[in-house]
């Protein structure tokens, strides 16, 4: 089977380059800004073109050399609160960026499954009574990001009707693991691993631990969207939850428990965001009927498997 992940050097795409490569598959994939350490694709970098989704003609290149029969689209500006920083450029990206994959698509004549990497973000803030969130809970975003991924999942649904170009769209709940930067367990296990090692204070810092998320592993999640890609419907939505939702400060306990030193926690207000949703969590009813899905990874796992990432990253003498 050929294969073509779009975001190859980003977190969730460079796990689906090694699995497919481990399953014989032959495998494309692009990057333009890589969002993961270096070290963490050069296992495949002779199979990297690149390709940055706001430039057409790099979006036919790259169409052209994988001749994909499954296409990840999960190049994307991924990072809700840097929306608000670059609006533009979010929308740039994820917006205009896709319509350049589908016209890209439509134009070479090929016939792939496309797995669009959409977002819980599209929700926006959810009723308790509403929680957890079906796939046909109206649409609300709080942020540019937000905004850009109701467009980009609109614009696959769009290409299907019209078109006849096989979009499946996975609408992602939070997901995080090594290799992970950005989000609340990123931030918590790579400052408590400086700590361990001396460079910086015991100290963990964190915005607000009142919400409560579904977390997935990257791991799990990356099974979901192959068995979306296998047995997902044309045309469909489709959430991917976890199944039990985490206080943030039970992930605060989680890094301070298994950190090698003792540390404070302290309240940072930079971490605040404008606006951020009690609760985010899924149901992924649809999914599991559809594929059979199941977690495998629990959260004390994932959180001892970054804990271990960083102190290899960080360590005196680790390559770079």
């Amino acid at each position: 089977m050929n294969i073509l992940v779009l975001g190859a050097t980003g977190f969730v795409g460079s796990y689906l380059m090694e699995r497919a490569i481990a399953a014989g598959h032959r495998v494309v994939g692009t990057h333009a800004i890589a969002t993961i350490d270096n070290r963490d694709w050069a296992g495949y970098q002779d199979r990297l073109i690149r390709c940055d989704i706001r430039y057409r003609e790099q979006v036919d290149r790259a169409i052209e050399e994988a001749k994909p029969d499954v296409i990840y689209l999960l190049a994307a500006q991924s990072y809700p609160a840097l929306s608000w920083r670059v609006p533009i450029e979010t929308l740039d990206t994820n917006v205009l960026g896709t319509a350049n994959v589908f016209e890209a698509i439509k134009a070479s004549g090929l016939d792939p499954v496309v797995v669009v990497a959409c977002s819980s973000a599209q929700y926006g803030e959810v009723a308790a009574e509403d929680i957890p969130v079906k796939e046909s809970h109206p649409m609300r975003p709080l942020h540019p990001y937000g905004v850009s991924k109701v467009a980009t999942e609109l614009l696959a649904l769009q290409y299907w009707s019209n078109d006849r170009i096989r979009s499946v769209c996975a609408r992602i709940f939070n997901t995080t693991g090594p290799r992970k930067a950005g989000d609340v367990c990123a931030d918590l296990t790579q400052r408590a691993v400086r700590a361990e090692l001396g460079l910086a204070e015991p100290v963990l810092k964190v915005g607000n631990q009142d919400t409560w998320r579904a977390i997935t592993d990257v791991r799990d999640l990356a099974s979901a969207l192959e068995l979306l890609a296998a047995y997902g419907e044309a045309g469909g939505v489709y959430n991917i939850s976890g199944a039990k939702t985490y206080q943030i400060r039970e992930i605060v306990e989680l890094v301070l428990a298994r950190a090698r030193v003792e540390l404070a926690v302290e309240t940072d207000q930079a971490l605040l965001r404008p606006s951020d949703e009690k609760v985010i969590f899924g149901d992924s009813t649809r999914l599991v009927a559809a594929t059979g899905w199941e977690q495998q990874v629990p959260i004390e796992q994932t959180v001892a498997d970054m804990l271990d990432y960083w102190r290899g990253k960080s360590a005196p003498g680790a390559a770079r």
